[in-house]
């Protein structure tokens, strides 16, 4: 993706309700992720909804034209439910989906919530079978005496029909919230993250699951830091990382030992005691951390910062990107307005080239590693009509010199952020999840070589 002269075109796919009516707390979006083909692309809401979007193919009469993505199905993933020994009311809001590798016909796909992770299979159907010896054409249960003769079942086309069905629900394993899952490259395990411990789950096993670390103390007065965000090595099924509040990263080896307490390597930098502030340790905590394809990187987010990390180097980042510096001076106000605490994820290119993050005011951020150019991009139904290519924005700091198309830090509409984004895993198509609108761009460059 040529960041000097961005040329995303996009389509906005709306999946509640129009920008103009008030928007509906259910109908955020809460999480963005694409298969391993990147042929679907799934959703979930802080109303416990997944809704998958699958890429149309290629139209026969505009075979230069790439395929869109359309609704494919809708399912309820996950109910409000009240723990009643703690009193505590346990939220549907889906905080992360991720898909398994697929095996065959069917797509499965695993989401949580708070507390229990659930694992879904997602199947089509475009047949019926008819002609059964035993039943009516109601399904009921024939009289075997009416019975004469004996007849072959066949199978009739009927319209394609999309069924979601649960086939694996994984409770009882957190006392606090689950903040991150991560399937292994074993394709057989995969591990659960809450604030204090991490457990590794087996994909057919749901009544136990080993804790592989385990930070709270003896004393929770003594607590310093929590997890933040955990997963596991792309290729090596025995690695996985871990965030953490502090804004450290620990590499974790589960050859080492059952419960996974030390760690092989821990990524710090160090703090600049000149820069410390009464806010250093809040935006120092990172809020995302994902490895890249190859396996050689890690990607992390805190608030003001993306940060590119050599596995083999752990006393400092190999990249740092400031996302938004500008806001600096309006820390204090974000404090006050509890922004400081949102947590932006972060994202890979196919290639490992560009990463993207997001920002306030609907803007997202690219940084092509390769040419350190960077631009900001905005999702809005205004500038991203479908087919309108994206024109890049700039923010300039108060008091700065602004050009025509500039906008001021301070007129900046904080309630408007990009959490949750991804990237298709081999094209240049992202997802951008806006509140409750879900944006999706192409590379205009790259659709019109197909």
């Amino acid at each position: 993706m040529k960041l000097a002269c961005p040329s995303l075109d996009g389509e906005v796919l709306s999946i509640s309700h129009p920008v103009y009516c008030v928007v509906q707390e259910a109908d955020i979006i809460s999480t963005v992720e694409f298969n391993h083909t990147g042929e679907l692309l799934a959703t979930g809401d802080k109303g416990g909804r997944v809704v998958i979007f699958q890429r149309e193919p290629e139209s026969k009469t505009e075979p230069f034209s790439q395929g869109e993505y359309n609704v494919y199905s809708t399912f309820q993933s996950h109910e409000p439910e009240f723990d009643y020994l703690k009193s505590l009311e346990i939220e549907e809001k889906i905080n992360k989906i991720r898909w398994l590798p697929q095996q065959n016909a069917a797509h499965f796909l695993l989401s949580t919530n708070d507390k229990t992770i659930k694992l879904w299979k997602v199947s089509e159907r475009d047949k019926r079978p008819e002609g059964y010896n035993l039943k009516d054409e109601e399904g009921r249960i024939k009289d075997i005496s009416t019975v004469t003769s004996l007849q072959v079942p066949v199978l009739k086309p009927m319209d394609l029909m999309v069924e979601v069905s649960p086939r694996r629900v994984f409770a009882n394993a957190h006392t606090y919230h689950v903040n991150s899952i991560s399937v292994n490259s074993d394709y057989e395990t995969y591990m659960s993250a809450d604030d204090l411990r991490i457990n590794l789950w087996h994909l057919d096993i749901t009544d136990r699951s080993f804790n592989i670390v385990d930070i709270k103390p003896a004393n929770m007065e003594d607590l310093t830091e929590v997890i933040t965000a955990a997963e596991f090595h792309p290729h090596h099924c025995n690695l996985f990382v871990y965030s953490s509040s502090k804004g450290t990263l620990r590499l974790c080896d589960m050859r080492e030992a059952a419960l996974c307490d030390k760690h092989s390597k821990l990524f710090e930098e160090p703090e600049d005691p000149s820069a410390r502030s009464f806010f250093s340790e809040i935006i120092s905590s990172v809020s995302d951390v994902k490895f890249s394809h190859s396996g050689r990187y890690l990607l992390t987010r805190d608030y003001l910062t993306a940060k590119v990390w050599d596995l083999n180097m752990e006393s400092k980042p190999l990249e740092t990107y400031q996302v938004h510096d500008y806001l600096r001076s309006k820390l204090c106000s974000l404090y006050e307005n509890d922004c400081i605490f949102d947590k932006f994820e972060c994202a890979w290119n196919g290639s490992d080239s560009v990463i993207m993050t997001g920002a306030y005011n609907n803007f997202f951020r690219m940084f092509d590693r390769n040419t350190k150019r960077d631009v900001t991009l905005e999702a809005s139904r205004e500038s991203s009509k479908p087919r309108a290519v994206l024109k890049p924005r700039r923010v300039c700091a108060a008091g700065g010199k602004r050009r025509k198309d500039d906008i001021s830090v301070d007129s900046l509409d904080f309630t408007k952020k990009i959490l949750h984004t991804a990237w298709h895993p081999n094209e240049n198509i992202i997802a951008i999840a806006a509140t409750n609108n879900l944006y999706i761009f192409q590379d205009k460059l790259n659709s019109e070589m197909h």
